[in-house]
């Protein structure tokens, strides 16, 4: 038997060298100094000055809520980044209670956005993200802007009781509308009847796009009539995903009614709630302005890809209806305007009539040419023409002094 030898010696360790130290010393330094930026960027508001020192908020979407999820601004306006740091396309808002005062929709993924709101003093509430996911809370501090805001020029108040009135009797009449529309749309999907649904979708949807000013008035109800697949986590599967949207994905995408009348008769509920809530509404004059200008400025940043309307491609009949409500807005308020922007007039008028017209090009039959047909140039032009009646109309809320 060979005798067993005693174990190896260890080899001979070196100190590590000088070089060797400052290297991992700072690998550490830069992972703790990326830790604390991450940590800054999704936890906490940065406010950062833009050029002429206006004030940036930085708000971080995760997968399940906002960082942070409380912010303190000064009122007047302010401008928020809005960074997706989710999986998915998102929405940011700011709701006065059931209203939404202003938002960004379709932020993709890894993406930021800008939004910026005149806002009052007081407590609003924050969207995350998915529908489904919990709010957070904004709160807003009286500032010397706000106390300017309130001193600002244009008509007196009482100029605006007609156009608020005769607007009044057109959200009643256009919710009358959609009601009916609803009713005969959801009678086809509850008859079985595939092929008159599918003519009816967007028909039904065209009193609904005409009240699109106020529509965000309704955030509730908006998300319940509304609202797409993505902005749910199931997507399509999921309970919450209702109203229009669900029914079109059910007629376009699946083909078929099986399923869809306990989802029609949501809709129909749904509808005649909107219709209770346009009897009563409290709509300042700001608000009426600004609800038309960006509804022309949401297709044009976030419709215009055809997203809205993905299974049906009816959306250039919901483009040509969201202009007529923005339209009736403008043609109301513009006698207000005129003494105080002369040539304000011609130049809404010329901007419209160049969307209209482009609209009209389309159109076959009683609808219009599916939207899937539409060639990206094409709608990078008609997306151009909508800006530019977008910036005629904000000088329409400046010269009335509700900008």
């Amino acid at each position: 038997m060979t005798p067993t030898s005693g174990p190896a010696p260890a080899p001979e360790r070196r100190p590590p060298s000088a070089a060797m130290k400052m290297a991992v010393a700072a690998a550490a330094v830069l992972v703790v100094a990326g830790g604390i930026a991450f940590y800054l960027a999704s936890r906490t508001a940065r406010h950062e000055a833009r050029d002429g020192g206006e004030a940036v908020t930085t708000v971080t979407i995760t997968g399940r809520t906002c960082e942070p999820n409380a912010l303190t601004v000064p009122a007047g306006r302010n401008t928020f980044r809005i960074v997706n740091a989710s999986d998915r396309a998102v929405e940011w808002e700011i709701l006065d209670g059931v209203m939404v005062v202003e938002e960004r929709e379709n932020i993709a993924p890894g993406f930021t956005q800008t939004l910026t709101a005149k806002l009052a003093p007081g407590t609003f509430t924050i969207t995350c993200g998915l529908l489904s996911n919990p709010r957070g809370t904004l709160h807003v501090t009286p500032s010397a802007e706000s106390e300017a805001m309130k001193a600002a020029g244009g008509p007196p108040p009482v100029a605006f009781i007609g156009p608020l009135a005769e607007y009044q009797v057109y959200l009643t009449l256009e919710s009358a509308a959609l009601v009916e529309g609803a009713g005969r749309f959801v009678a086809a999907v509850k008859a079985g009847d595939l092929a008159r649904a599918k003519a009816l979708y967007a028909p039904a949807r065209v009193s609904y796009e005409r009240m699109g000013p106020v529509a965000d008035r309704f955030a509730d109800l908006d998300a319940a009539i509304d609202a797409r697949a993505e902005y749910f986590e199931r997507r399509e599967q999921d309970p919450g995903f209702t109203g229009f949207h669900r029914l079109e994905w059910g007629l376009f995408a699946q083909n078929s009614t099986d399923g869809l009348a306990a989802v029609g008769d949501k809709l129909l509920a749904d509808v005649a709630s909107l219709r209770q809530r346009v009897r009563t509404l409290d709509l300042p004059p700001e608000a009426l302005a600004a609800g038309a200008q960006r509804v022309v400025e949401r297709i044009a940043d976030q419709k215009i890809d055809g997203s809205d309307n993905r299974y049906a491609h009816s959306d250039l009949s919901d483009f040509e209806a969201t202009l007529a409500g923005s339209r009736k807005v403008v043609d109301l308020l513009r006698p207000l305007a005129a003494p105080l922007d002369p040539t304000l007039a011609a130049d809404l008028e010329r901007q419209f009539g160049e969307v209209e017209a482009a609209l009209a090009r389309y159109h076959q039959g009683d609808g219009f040419v599916p939207y899937d047909r539409i060639g990206g140039d094409e709608r990078a032009a008609l997306a151009t023409q909508l800006r530019d009646l977008a910036a005629a109309m904000a000088r329409l809320n400046a010269a009335l002094g509700l900008s």
